[in-house]
């Protein structure tokens, strides 16, 4: 079992779009249907807009092959805005699932630390390091 935990912080390569459902009455904002919309994108395999994350096909793959604790995933309607179009308009973009964290940071392989931020294990980390992850700054989780 590995102790250490990092803090990830993904690449935002867009933001959430308007057919997104979240109540906001409690911070962070629950959601209950997630509408991800591209507006660049640097190419990596996770990606965030408060207060979620989406991985592409690949990335769910990677992950799901160390069966993690505290994460499951669901169904992301994925959209480009006219900026991604103008931008990278013949781009091809996989398949994208909305990756939910349901665990507690430093214990789980996935939690959100009491700052929002991503924490993930170490053991898991490293399977993800498999995928692209050019853009996201991953630091030691200080608990």
């Amino acid at each position: 079992m590995y102790d250490m935990y990092h803090v990830l912080e993904p690449e935002v390569a867009g933001g959430l779009g308007p057919r997104t459902v979240m109540g906001a009455s409690t911070h962070p904002p629950v959601v209950s249907k997630l509408h991800y919309q591209l507006d660049g994108w640097l190419g990596d395999e996770l990606l965030e807009s408060f207060p979620c994350f989406v991985v592409t096909e690949n990335m769910r793959t990677l992950i799901e092959t160390c069966e993690p604790t505290g994460c499951s995933f669901d169904v992301v309607e994925l959209s480009v805005s006219e900026q991604f179009m103008e931008l990278y308009g013949n781009r091809i973009i996989p398949n994208f699932w909305w990756l939910k964290i349901n665990g507690k940071a430093g214990h789980d392989d996935f939690g959100i630390s009491n700052q929002n931020e991503l924490v993930v294990s170490e053991r898991v980390v490293r399977i993800m390091r498999e995928a692209q992850l050019d853009n996201c700054d991953i630091d030691e989780y200080q608990n």
